[in-house]
């Protein structure tokens, strides 16, 4: 059995300690180090190997976003997996930008987290059941070749990227809400995208908006 060496990244110590307790009970895992600030995160990497990261997102300094970027344009063999306590689909976005794996909410089970490493270390991404539903995204036979969009369609993608609400939308570019909801099924349905969330992953990830 394969063990993956594990860096847990996160400003409260009490929450590193007892996860990093949780994460010594999942057999495929090896915490072998924490760190509390992206600083300490880039000395470990230059002295540990490591295969997967679990990045807070707000951090002192340097944010889990950007130490994200930094980490993947050094280390692009390391598999980054946010672990937060924020639902906003902003944040989302913006790790998926950054190029994370997966994303979970600190809410999470042992056996989410184990499931969510595993899939990450297997080239596939894992996001909470929040935002999107794993299975879904990781089969989903959709690619970027296969979809044609209109110029509008287009625009109200991105405007969803950006997290604006279907009312928004309406009110940004004097359409009925009807209207916007038209086009946004006809995203979901183009894509394969069974929600706002999975729809944002796989316009990033194919490049259908601008970053």
């Amino acid at each position: 059995m394969e063990i993956y060496k594990l860096v847990i990244v996160d400003d409260h110590i009490i929450f590193r300690k007892g996860l990093h307790t949780i994460l010594n009970e999942i057999g495929i895992i090896k915490v072998v180090a924490e760190a509390s600030n992206a600083v300490e995160l880039f000395d470990i990497l230059k002295k540990q190997d490591v295969d997967v990261i679990l990045m807070d997102i707000n951090m002192p300094g340097m944010d889990g976003i950007e130490a994200t970027k930094k980490v993947l344009s050094k280390y692009p063999d390391i598999k980054v997996i946010a672990l937060t306590m924020h639902e906003e689909i902003g944040y989302f976005n913006k790790m998926m930008e950054a190029g994370a794996e997966g994303f979970l909410l600190k809410k999470t089970t042992k056996d989410e987290l184990e499931e969510a490493i595993q899939t990450v270390m297997n080239d596939e991404n894992y996001f909470s059941s929040e935002f999107a539903g794993a299975a879904q995204i990781n089969k989903k036979p959709k690619t970027a070749t296969d979809i044609k969009l209109s110029e509008r369609e287009v625009e109200v993608l991105e405007m969803i990227c950006k997290g604006f609400s279907n009312a928004d939308i309406s009110r940004e570019l004097g359409l009925s809400q009807r209207t916007i909801d038209g086009h946004r099924a006809r995203l979901f349905e183009k894509t394969g995208a069974k929600n706002a969330p999975n729809l944002v992953m796989f316009a990033i990830k194919h490049g259908l908006v601008k970053a």
